[in-house]
């Protein structure tokens, strides 16, 4: 029997399986097919699984299968690999912008040309040049995919590679100067307390507390969202999850953070630990308080829909330029980034996979490197 079970793993209290099955392809070939299951029932399923694919790989051309059946059977083999927003993220993009156009066309007539009109189509959408470029992304990996499991010899999308604008230019990145910051977070922390006196709201504290947390420590909004009081120890922070909200309509996913180097343990400064304490005695007299409280929102973290048009109203109220949340997180790395603080650093704090990430977004910022460098040099005489 073809497969074979895998000693000492497991997940969610279910036996890891590998099944593999052999086979000769039409060209006289020896080729293998192997996949991961947890579970016994869910192995002997996948062992007729794949003996059915087997059989289409010899009854006909490789490229019979349909593109939604290669979507179908990859998300099928992904599901224990990848996080499950990240799965989401792939079946929204396929949903919007290949299925239209790709869902039926079988994969032997994947061709450049077909590739080019899928292009066109998607040029002729009203989406920006990120959004393409996402959506050419999860094709790309698909039909990488085929290529592996040999539905096709190669990959023809690489031939056209991925999209261009000619009038595009990376806009300028936007971010609050430490004064700026300030001014705008006064003018947050003086709506709080009008809220609370004309109507004994306390809810405008959680958006003044996620925003001072942003600017101080640059961590992500999904992060923030997720943060429980016994995530702080004395004066440091530990960035171990966070939260994935509108996911498919349903609750709140709390999820580990984006890579293993977002896991990490911040110091907080004085500024925020004093915010921090404040909120803390603030939940403890609405509620049944406890350290599981999410701190910005108690029982239940803030929704995220909601910042985006909080932030704008507070920059009006403050007379500050109107930056992203997503730009907070821009700002703490800036501030740091012009005091001439280490790169490494800062890509701790931000969590950066790559400390190459941080330098290429914060480079610029740092002051007069070019003139202190050849100060030095021209003392040298």
């Amino acid at each position: 029997m073809p497969i074979y079970k895998v000693e000492g793993i497991k997940k969610d209290g279910l036996q890891k399986y590998k099944v593999r099955m052999n086979y000769t392809n039409t060209n006289g070939a020896i080729r293998q097919l192997t996949r991961v299951a947890y579970g016994l029932d869910e192995a002997k399923d996948l062992e007729q699984k794949l003996l059915g694919e087997i059989k289409e790989k010899l009854d006909g051309p490789f490229g019979r299968t349909t593109m939604q059946q290669l979507f179908t059977e990859y998300i099928a083999t992904k599901k224990h690999d990848v996080r499950k927003t990240t799965a989401q993220k792939y079946e929204k993009e396929y949903e919007l912008y290949i299925k239209p156009q790709l869902e039926s066309v079988k994969l032997c007539k994947i061709t450049i040309p077909a590739l080019q009109k899928w292009k066109s189509y998607i040029e002729g959408l009203k989406i920006c040049l990120t959004t393409r470029n996402h959506a050419y992304s999860t094709l790309r990996i698909l039909l990488n995919y085929a290529v592996r499991m040999e539905y096709i010899p190669n990959n023809p999308l690489t031939a056209l590679g991925c999209f261009k604008d000619a009038e595009y230019s990376k806009t300028e990145m936007m971010y609050y100067t430490a004064s700026e910051f300030l001014s705008y977070i006064d003018t947050v922390k003086q709506y709080a307390e009008k809220r609370e006196s004309e109507c004994r709201n306390l809810s405008e504290w959680d958006y003044y507390v996620f925003f001072y947390i942003a600017f101080y420590t640059g961590m992500r909004k999904g992060e923030i969202l997720a943060l429980k009081w016994n995530d702080l120890d004395d004066e440091y922070i530990m960035v171990r999850r966070s939260i994935q909200q509108k996911v498919n309509g349903g609750e709140d996913i709390e999820t580990p953070p984006k890579s293993k180097s977002s896991i990490r343990t911040l110091q907080a400064p004085l500024p925020l630990l004093k915010v921090l304490n404040e909120h803390r005695e603030r939940q403890k007299h609405i509620g049944k308080f406890t350290d599981d409280y999410r701190i910005c929102g108690g029982q239940q973290c803030i929704k995220g829909t909601s910042l985006g048009d909080k932030n704008r109203f507070y920059a009006t109220m403050s007379g500050q330029k109107s930056i992203r949340v997503h730009d907070f997180r821009h700002s703490h790395g800036s501030v740091l980034a012009n005091e001439g603080i280490n790169i490494q650093e800062i890509a701790r704090r931000l969590g950066h996979a790559k400390v190459e990430i941080t330098w290429n977004t914060y480079s610029h910022l740092y002051p007069r490197e070019q003139e202190k460098a050849v100060d030095i040099l021209n003392k040298i005489t």
